[in-house]
This record gives C-alpha cells, structure tokens and sequence, in this order.
C-alpha cells in the first residue's frame, strides 16, 4: 500500500514537471499535442477503472484527476496570437472566441477539482465522473477541434 502511494506521488510529481515544461512552449503544435497527450493519459486509466478492466485506485484517480485539472490550466495558454498558423488541428474559432476558450478550459479544471475534493469512492463514481469530465472534453472539441483523420 504504501508502495502505491509513493509510485502515484512520484507519477503527479512527473505529471506536473512535464505540464510545467509544456506550459513554457510556445504555442506549437507538439506542445499542444504533449498537453493533450496527458489528459487522455488520465482519463484513459480513468476509463479503464470505469469498465473494471483495472480495480478502483483512489491514487490513480487522484493522479488522473490532477493531472486534468493541472493540464486544463495551462492549456489555453498554448494558443497565444500568432501561434495560429501550421496547426490542422486547431480551429481558427480557438482565437476568434479565446474567452470562450478559456471559460471552457477553466471550466473543465474547477470540475476535475471539484472532483479531485469529493473523490469517486468507486468504479461506479469514476464512470459517473468520467461523463461530466467527458461532456466539457467534447463540448470544446467540437467547437474548437478540426477533425484531420
């Protein structure tokens, strides 16, 4: 157990050096990518719980959770004027409407929070929060995602 415990502190720890490393590019599109990367990282392990492919971990959760919540702050950050052009994936809408940007970003971090403060106690919690973490991941896609595949 306690074992557990350090391996998900030592996995936040990681989780926040690379968010804080990413966080410092500038706008490009592996950046972006490395954000998103991780939040799907989290809620892939998330997910896996879920569906009971993997036992509840309250410190996986935990650690998926900061990290969707960490992610979600900086994340708009990457899309400053200028860094516009060379990314198929980015909707010009992202600059266009940034403060809805923002609004939905900030949003999905007070939610990942508000979670993180009343952690799901099981597979069922995770799945329930999965669908509110889910509904603003694909409400921000579809407005400010282009599909290339």
């Amino acid at each position: 157990m306690i074992l557990k415990a350090i391996a998900a502190a030592v996995l936040v720890a990681g989780l926040g050096v690379g968010i804080a490393i990413a966080a410092q590019e500038d706008g490009t599109h592996d950046a972006r990518s490395a954000l998103m990367k991780k939040v799907g990282g989290a809620a892939g392990a998330m997910a896996a719980i879920a569906k009971g492919e993997k036992p509840y971990d309250a410190e996986v959760v935990k650690a998926s959770l900061m990290t969707i919540a960490e992610t979600a702050k900086v994340f708009p950050d990457q899309f400053k004027p200028g860094t516009e052009k060379g990314d198929k994936a980015a909707s010009p809408k992202i600059w266009e409407d940034h403060a809805d940007f923002k609004a939905r970003a900030a949003k999905l971090s007070d939610d990942a929070d508000k979670l993180l403060a009343q952690l799901p106690a099981d597979a069922a919690g995770v799945g329930t929060a999965m669908k509110a973490l889910g509904a603003n991941c694909g409400g921000c896609h579809e407005k400010f995602r282009i599909k290339t595949d």
